[in-house]
């Protein structure tokens, strides 16, 4: 490389001095040379013009003439061995670029080069300096002739920084203040020698040689009576603190801290005793208590910036300060003559051991406060833990007001800066109480225990400590009333010790070891044994104790361990399930609601207790198992009644009256009274979030003023329960499974609210998006815009929903529409959107591109025309995901984009129509001659039961397509007529009936019974299983189901259109058993006939509880499905314990497993499965129960369980779900699993499903 030339030095001598010029006020701020060196090297990430500096372009240039070829071809090298399958990614080609450019020989040379040109620029520019710093010191001298030089200006030149006064000051002036500095100097001399000290740059003081001496010498000067000269050390201290690298700072601290140590061991400072208490006014105090803050905010600030320096450094500072806080006296036997340790003035400036917080939180200095602990340092926790349980034991023993005077909140107003003794005591326990508190949230800390204390036998446990919170939540004083209320929250034992176990419940592994046991769950409700006893539940338990319990509880219940702790305990085989926690809590809840305590009447608190109590139930019974658990306590009757009680008493509230006295105590009453309504409602509504709960808010009569009140929360954007995650939209899906969830969210505004805003968001676009171009023309079926509208809109529009909200209307179809017309109804959206038959229709849309996505447009090859040609196809197929060809929803890339043929009228092209084998006789296997002769012994009931269906498993599990055709026929026949033959496996009783073709040939079927028909029987001839004439032997067999099931429906009064006629919708598993009969109409309605006296026909067969004399009366008038209400409400219970990721993606997904469930039962999983999957699901429910109902679908969710987890963070589950066939979902390969599943849960299942025709849960 060429040398460099005069010319080349002097121009990067001139790029150098614009460089430092530019960055002038950055560097002489800075308060020591490292922290320049600091600016200089972070100079690109925190100027904004670094690129646009003439040296750093010089630079750039010079590396890319230098080197830049050489890092093509390196480039170049890896990008051929990568097409070669050496797969590296980005980072790896970076590192071998880099590696590879930096041992080369070229960039050797240009590191040379550049060195010897830098040296040659700066001695250059030192020579310089002392000449810059004379003109820049004449110049000062002649703007300020009449004022002294500081040590530093601020209008100093590029050479004046604080490196040059670091030199000036050193030369023998560091010395002189030390020898000023001795004791044996005159009083003004001493003053005038630590004045010149601070009045220096602390950086500069630093760096001398004699640090090391005036380290020692300030620590000396401490003790000094003069408190002005102390004060001028501590400003010093303070000053290095904040301005000093960490390695200077932290010999400050260590000396501070010793001195403190050799302070309090020393019999001749007087440090104060607990008798005696302490006087912030005395000097001594005052001195002494400005040295611990200042150690104290040191010891908050210094975790912040630690971690950048050697781990020693931070090491002697934990251990200087662990050495100061377990600093011991010989103590007097006389607890009152006890020296005041270093710890009672820590706990005096930082009370809430903030120092302690901030040095745990980062693993870097966790480890080492831990360690230390561990090691030497263990007394600390000792005495923090001795501290609790003298606390503990003077509340047990003493009065409460007597107690209360310990408290912070009971000042000597004679003396208001005096603290007592008691009072340090107390402050003392609270500095104690947050340090155990931080310490048991990590692993290591925990293992800390259990530790041995003086003067008691045997150890401290983990636990133990947990059971000394708990009991200080109910033994400790309430805050009187007349304190503020700042520090009644801040400061009560019982307040912080529930921050405490709150914090311990967020960390999960830290909640399961300290929380989820027994023991500590006994402790907490102990309090409400004694209440429901009768008795007090402890000397001082009030009602605010109360709720410190409650609000822990539910912190418990929300998470999926504490639930389960609380409904089952820690031996989940117990027989004494009654003694749970959750059983307990009902309990009292229930007499709180009932008011059948009469220990807290009449006090103000006892709607918030009450609130409180409820909050916890509130947590369990909104899962499934909870709700399993605490349905026999009828809360949902106790709730709805106390609203009614609530309801009644805001009517009777009188008006105020302006200039009445009684205004604001009658607005303050009212106030309190509708909260507590809103309160009852949010109980009561959230009995919606599981399908069984669902059903008891129903038949509470005040679904549709829950369903308001939580529009009302909706429309206001306000959040859910605290302890709730997603918000109302699972409880909303929920409701609108049924007809009259649908109903009262059209009611409360519901529904008319997200068609305005899906409306809004096609049309108009959101208000609060700022418009700088106009909009892309949208290319999905749903713009991402609308998405979350159109998403609401579907997990609302369920079956039940959609025949109660459209039923029985007519289209608008109006000659004119306004362009502000807004819809406000689903029959509206169909109207506007969807059914676009009117030019008068195309012209009311703003954005008719987007808008119409679902309707008609003229056969151009777009978006819409694909879109539309899909629903189309859709429509008019039955089948599953190999049985018929869907048409994709997005053009392709090609020269041909869509080759799909549109469908405007039939038939249908026969591209669509799948060439899978069809229906063919196959012959009978062995085993399936095995299964047909269990059938035929029959001497031992149960024997031939179970026979039966164990060789039933084993053939689906080997030969499962040997289960279809004929051979599925005889098995459905024989094994049905043998069941019903047995009384004991009859559910309902035998209804006689004898009706003939002729006598229900002319009934007729509705609409919907009608188009089912078409359907069916061409989805039967696409099969080969029927033929020409089925239709009307379908239709008979329909006529003769109604007839039948009429015989057993009783008459009721409802708005509901639901339950006003026959079964609302097409029976599909009457057309699927029409289907399996070869379209036999005979044998269909026989097997039928024997068929609905089982269980299983409850589940399978949902025409046949419609409106049913054998459902109790409140059920019926509910509108809602056996199906519904037990099934899925299994469904759920199921996949939260068995598929837990697919459980919380439903619920981020704002969706209920157990709609999508509802709709696959519903329609007997026609257009989901293929159908001999479809036959298998009739036939493995018919022959071994009606749970496998519920193992079916759970086996579905585990065989889908990526999409749905894909689908979630896509934000499409819902639409996935509707209209995704179950793709590769064989009932035959999740056999063994469903036999595990049974084995778990069919107790529980059939002892629930067997329950339906009870009238009282």
């Amino acid at each position: 490389m060429a040398p460099f030339s005069s010319e080349d030095q002097a121009m990067v001598q001139a790029m150098l001095r614009q460089l430092f010029q530019s960055v002038k006020e950055k560097i002489t701020g800075a308060p020591s040379l490292e922290c320049a060196e600091e600016i200089l090297l972070h100079l690109e990430e925190t100027d904004e013009n670094f690129h646009n500096y003439e040296f750093v372009k010089y630079l750039r240039q010079h590396i890319c003439t230098t080197l830049g070829s050489m890092i093509e071809e390196e480039m170049e090298k890896c990008t051929s061995d990568e097409n070669q399958g050496e797969e590296c990614g980005y980072d790896t080609v970076v590192q071998h670029v880099s590696k590879r450019t930096q041992d080369s020989k070229e960039y050797k040379e240009m590191m040379h080069y550049l060195k010897n040109i830098m040296i040659a620029v700066v001695e250059s520019m030192i020579n310089k300096f002392e000449e810059d710093e004379t003109q820049s010191q004449e110049r000062q001298k002649k703007i300020q002739k009449d004022k002294s030089h500081s040590y530093c200006t601020d209008n100093c030149s590029d050479s004046d920084s604080s490196f040059n006064q670091s030199y000036r000051f050193c030369q023998g002036k560091l010395q002189l203040i030390l020898d000023q500095l001795d004791p044996g100097q005159p009083k003004e001399v001493r003053y005038e020698a630590l004045q010149t000290l601070c009045s220096a740059p602390p950086s500069d003081v630093l760096n001398c040689e004699n640090w090391t001496t005036l380290c020692e010498k300030l620590t000396v000067c401490l003790s000094d009576p003069d408190p002005a000269f102390s004060d001028r050390i501590l400003k010093f201290y303070a000053q290095t603190f904040s301005l000093s690298p960490l390695h200077m700072t932290k010999e400050i601290y260590t000396r501070l801290a010793k001195y403190l140590e050799l302070h309090f061991l020393s019999r001749e400072n007087h440090i104060p005793t607990l008798s005696a208490g302490v006087d912030i006014t005395n000097p001594n105090m005052t001195r002494l208590l400005k040295k611990v803050r200042l150690l104290n905010e040191y010891q908050k600030e210094a975790p912040s910036f630690w971690i950048r320096h050697p781990e020693k450094y931070m090491e002697e500072i934990v251990e200087s300060t662990l050495s100061l806080l377990t600093v011991k006296h010989d103590q007097s036997h006389v607890v009152s003559q006890k020296i005041l340790d270093p710890i009672y003035f820590f706990a005096l400036v930082d009370t809430k051991a903030v120092w302690f917080k901030k040095w745990m939180h980062a693993h870097y200095s966790r480890t080492t406060v831990l360690r230390l602990l561990e090691k030497k340092y263990k007394s600390l926790i000792t005495t923090a833990v001795q501290q609790c349980i003298q606390y503990l034991e003077l509340c047990k023993t003493m009065k409460a007001d007597e107690t209360l005077r310990h408290s912070k909140h009971f000042r000597n107003k004679q003396k208001p800066f005096h603290y007592l003794g008691q009072e340090l005591q107390y402050i003392y326990f609270i500095h104690s109480l947050c340090l155990l508190g931080r310490l048991l949230i990590y692993t290591q800390g925990r293992k800390l225990f259990p530790i041995k204390l003086k003067n008691k036998k045997g150890l401290v446990s983990l636990i133990d400590l947990l059971v000394l919170f708990t009991q200080l939540i109910c033994y400790s004083p309430s805050c009187p009333k007349m304190t503020s209320a700042a520090h009644s929250e801040n400061y009560s034992p019982a307040s912080m010790v529930t921050e405490i176990l709150w914090m311990l419940c967020d960390q999960k592994e830290c909640a399961v070891k300290c929380l989820y046991n027994n023991i500590v769950i006994e402790t907490l409700l102990q309090p409400i044994h004694n209440l429901m006893k009768g008795t007090e539940a402890s000397p001082n338990c009030s009602e605010t104790a109360l709720i410190h319990i409650a609000d822990i509880l539910a912190r418990i219940a929300s998470v999926e361990e504490g639930l389960i702790l609380l409904l089952y305990g820690e031996n989940m085989n117990s027989s004494e399930e009654s003694s749970t926690g959750a059983h307990i809590i009902a309990q009292f809840s229930k007499k709180l609601l009932d008011e059948d305590i009469s220990i807290f009447s009449g006090s103000e608190m006892l709607p918030v207790v009450k609130g409180a109590f409820i909050s916890v139930c509130r947590q369990i019974y909104s899962t499934c198992e909870g709700l399993q658990v605490l349905i026999t306590y009828n809360l949902h009757e106790s709730l709805a009644k106390a609203w009614k009680k609530t309801s009644l008493l805001s009517e009777r509230i009188p008006t105020p009256v302006e200039g009445s006295n009684s205004v604001s105590s009658v607005s303050q009453e009212s106030q309190n009274i509708m909260a507590w309504e809103d309160n009852l409602l949010d109980d009561l509504l959230h009995f919606a979030a599981t399908p069984k709960g669902l059903l008891l808010l129903q038949r509470t009569v005040a679904i549709n003023e829950c369903v308001t009140f939580m529009f009302n929360r909706y429309a206001k954007k306000l959040q859910d329960s605290r302890h709730t995650k997603f918000g109302y939209q699972v409880l909303v899906t929920q409701v609108a499974s049924t007809a009259a969830g649908a109903i009262a969210l059209k009611k409360s505004g519901f529904i008319n609210a997200l068609t305005t805003e899906l409306w809004s968001n096609l049309e108009y676009g959101r208000d609060d998006v700022r418009v700088t171009h106009p909009r892309t023309t949208p290319v999905d079926p749903i713009d991402r815009s609308c998405q979350k509208s159109f998403l609401a809109l579907v997990s609302l529009l369920s079956y039940a929903a959609i025949y109660e909200l459209v039923s029985n209307q007519e289209l608008p179809n109006k000659a004119e529409y306004s362009l502000r017309e807004v819809p406000t109804c689903v029959i509206d959206i169909i109207d506007r959107l969807i059914i676009l038959n009117s030019e008068a229709k195309i012209r009311s849309l703003f954005n008719y591109e987007q808008s119409h996505i679902f309707g008609l447009r003229d056969f151009i090859i777009d978006g819409l025309s694909v879109e539309r040609n899909h629903v189309l196809v859709r429509i008019n197929l039955v089948g599953g995901s190999l049985e018929r060809i869907l048409p994709p929803r997005m053009l392709e890339q090609s020269d041909n984009p869509y080759p799909w043929p549109m469908f405007s009228s039939y038939p249908l092209p026969d591209c669509y129509l799948s060439d899978i084998t069809r229906n063919s006789d196959i012959k009978q296997d062995s085993d399936l001659g095995k299964l047909l002769l269990c059938l035929k012994i029959s001497d031992k009931q149960m024997e031939w039961i179970e026979n039966y269906r164990r060789q039933f498993c084993k053939m689906m599990k080997a030969k499962p397509d040997t289960i279809s055709g004929e051979a599925l026929v005889e098995l459905l026949e024989k094994f049905v007529l043998h069941l019903t033959e047995s009384q004991s496996e009859c559910y309902f009783p035998l209804v006689e009936y004898t009706a003939t073709d002729a006598n229900v040939k002319n009934e007729s079927l509705s609409s919907v019974q009608q188009l089912g028909i078409k359907m069916t029987v061409r989805y039967g001839k696409f099969l080969n299983l029927l033929k020409d004439g089925a239709e009307s032997d379908l239709a008979l067999v329909l006529k003769h189901c109604e007839r039948f099931l009429k015989q057993q429906q009783t008459s009721v009064k409802s708005s509901l259109l639901s339950l006003q006629g026959n079964y609302a919708g097409h029976d599909w598993f009457v057309s699927s058993l029409f289907m399996i009969m070869l379209g036999d109409k005979e044998k269909t309605f026989q097997f039928l006939y024997q068929f609905s006296r089982l269980l299983t026909s409850a589940f399978l067969w949902l025409p046949r509880l419609h409106i049913s004399s054998y459902l109790p009366i409140d059920t019926v008038k509910s509108g809602i499905h056996p199906v519904y209400f037990c099934c899925t409400h299994y469904v759920e219970m199921l996949l939260k314990t068995e598929l837990p990721l697919v459980f919380s993606a439903f619920h981020m997904s704002g969706f209920a497993p157990s709609q999508i469930c509802l709709q696959w039962i519903t329609q007997c999983f026609w257009n989901y499965l293929d159908w001999i999957e479809i036959c298998h699901y009739i036939a493995t429910c018919v022959f071994l129960g009606p749970d496998y109902q519920v193992y079916i679908c759970i086996a579905i969710f585990k065989h889908l369980q990526q999409d749905i987890l894909q689908h979630t963070q896509t934000q499409d589950l819902q639409v996935f779900l509707k209209e995704e066939a179950l793709r590769g979902f064989r009932v035959s390969d999740y056999f063994e699993y469903m036999e595990t599943l049974e084995q778990n849960y069919r107790t529980v299942l059939l002892r629930d499903m067997r329950n339906i025709r009870v009238q009282s849960t």
